[in-house]
Order: C-alpha cells, then structure tokens, then sequence
C-alpha cells in the first residue's frame, strides 16, 4: 500500500501495524512486506499504535473490522490480498473509499523499478481508481486492455481505463482494436488474428498485474446499461444462471462461464481462473454481491478491493 504523509493516514497505518502485531500475530518483518515500508517503519507503527492509544485490549480503530474481513475473505477464498475500507451508512453505493484503496495498490504496481505488463478492465470503479492515482512517469510498463474500445457503431466505449490511465502515468500502452461484442461469432478467429488484436491478446497473458471490474447480471447491468447487450439478451443470461460478469464474460453463481449466448460474442482476453500472478477485483455495493462471490469461488479474481458492507453481506451468502 503507497502511503502518504497525512496524520489520518499515518494513524490507519499505525492501526494496521498494531493489529497485525498484537492481533494476527505477525513479525515486524512480515509488517514491513505486507505494508510495503522498511522494518524500520513497521516497528515505529507499532509504537505509534501504542502511543496514541488504538491499542488496548483491542485494536480501537475503525478499521480493525475491516482487517478482521479481509481476513475472513482471504481466509474463505485464497485470496492473494483483499483490502476492505469503511463504508458510509448514510451513502452505501459510495465507491470512493473503494477507488483511493484501488489506485494504491496499482500505484504501488506502477513504482516498481522492474518493467511489469498491467493488464486493465474497464467500468465505473477503474476509470475512478485511475482519476485518484498522481501524476506519473513509468516509461519502463506497458498498460493493455483486455476489453475492446468500441461499440459496434465505431463509437468509444464509456469507462475506457487503459488510455486515460496511459496519459497520467506517461507509459506505453495497448488498447483492444475491437469491439466489445462482435455481431458474428464466426469473425472472432479472423479478428483475433490480426496483428494488432494479436499482439494485444498476447500482453494480456503475459500480464504481471491485472486489474478489473466486477459487474452485475440483471436489468441494471452496465452490459445493459451501456449498450453492449438487450434486455431480452440479459434475461436470457439470468435464466442460464448468469450472476456477473468480467470484461464482458459472464458467468454464474459458481464463477463458471455461461455457454453460448452473449460469450459466443465476447472479444475480451479469456479468463484465466486460478492465475498465479495478481487478478485483483473492485466491486462494492449490495448489486454486486453475488457477482464478487460468484467470481472469488470460480477462482476468476485471486485478490479483492471492496468495502466493509459488501464484505460483510459476502460473508453472509457465502
């Protein structure tokens, strides 16, 4: 997690520390890797969880709950990492918590010195994440998109991440040459061969890091919504089973992809379930709930960015 200088920040670091410490039992070495600072830094957090009394008999910090449900989550579901932040009784479907939690870990991506492949969805929580991240230079990545750019009009399609993401960490990119949804099945193969969709699809399973959107099937679905499929289209998904969808891939309940319909169609890099390197999830909010089970079960997503009523209302269905 990339920190920054602000007391409020320093004193959610220092709450982290203090209950991986004296609550998940870790070393201050294991402190110092999961947060992301030198040892050095970890043990001050903890002195500072000390001092400024968020340490009693038990961590009092708001965001102890949250740890204690990324725990759960990553306990239930193997995950890699899962990063959970306090939610707003009063503003449920707020996703801002959600995009500064985003644009952290990929800002944390985007230091490395290392040259890594970032591969990138698309969707209302992306393009949000994207638009909290700082100005950049990290000429040594390459960012891809695993979703096409255009409608079937040849318009461009709300939400897209990787250009706009392009412009503010000043590196290389690759959008997807395609439509997201083709009108013929039989043109995937011959699309797909082309050179530029080819070297493309190509980046995207070489990815280090990928980042998407977790979307809901039902009448509010963004496919629905946004134009990429009918109504009828979508209630045709939902009798099959169909609970979400990733870059346009649906599937169900089970995280197993549909078949025929609408993925007949779908132009997107496949799904790699079980993937080794880092597949990390955004999705909050009560719609989305089946979609971000449904997707950790299948195994299509190996890490998580949510919030504390959404973990809370997996949990429960889980």
């Amino acid at each position: 997690m990339v920190r920054t200088n602000g007391s409020g920040n320093r004193l959610d670091d220092a709450a982290r520390a203090g209950w991986l410490y004296y609550v998940a039992g870790n070393t201050q070495d294991e402190i110092a890797r999961k947060l992301g600072v030198s040892r050095q830094s970890a043990q001050r957090l903890v002195s500072l969880a000390v001092s400024e009394k968020l340490i009693k008999f038990r961590l009092d910090h708001p965001i102890a709950r949250c740890m204690e449900l990324s725990r759960q989550l990553s306990s239930r579901f193997g995950l890699q990492s899962c990063e959970i932040v306090p939610s707003d009784p009063d503003a449920p479907e707020l996703v801002t918590g959600v995009a500064i939690a985003g644009a952290a870990e990929m800002q944390k991506h985007l230091e490395a010195k290392t040259p890594k492949v970032i591969a990138l969805g698309t969707g209302r929580v992306l393009r949000a994440c994207v638009e909290r991240l700082p100005t950049m230079d990290c000429p040594q990545h390459h960012l891809v998109s695993l979703v096409g750019n255009m409608m079937t009009d040849g318009s461009a399609t709300p939400y897209n991440v990787v250009v706009r993401m392009a412009e503010r960490v000043g590196t290389r990119h690759n959008p997807m040459p395609l439509t997201v949804l083709v009108r013929n099945p039989a043109e995937l193969p011959i699309l797909h061969s082309q050179e530029p969709a080819a070297k493309t699809l190509e980046l995207c399973a070489s990815a280090d890091a990928t980042f998407v959107g977790i979307g809901h099937i039902d009448s509010s679905a963004p496919l629905t919504v946004d134009g990429f499929i009918t109504h009828e289209e979508c209630r045709a998904l939902v009798r099959m089973g169909a609970v979400g969808e990733i870059v346009g891939w649906v599937f169900d309940s089970r995280g197993e992809l549909i078949s025929g319909l609408t993925n007949d169609r779908v132009s997107s890099a496949p799904l790699v379930a079980s993937n080794p390197r880092p597949v990390i999830g955004l999705a909050a909010g009560e719609h989305k709930v089946a979609a971000i089970l449904g997707a950790m079960r299948g195994r299509l997503v190996n890490a998580l960015v949510t919030d504390e009523a959404t973990a809370e209302a997996i949990l429960k269905l889980a």
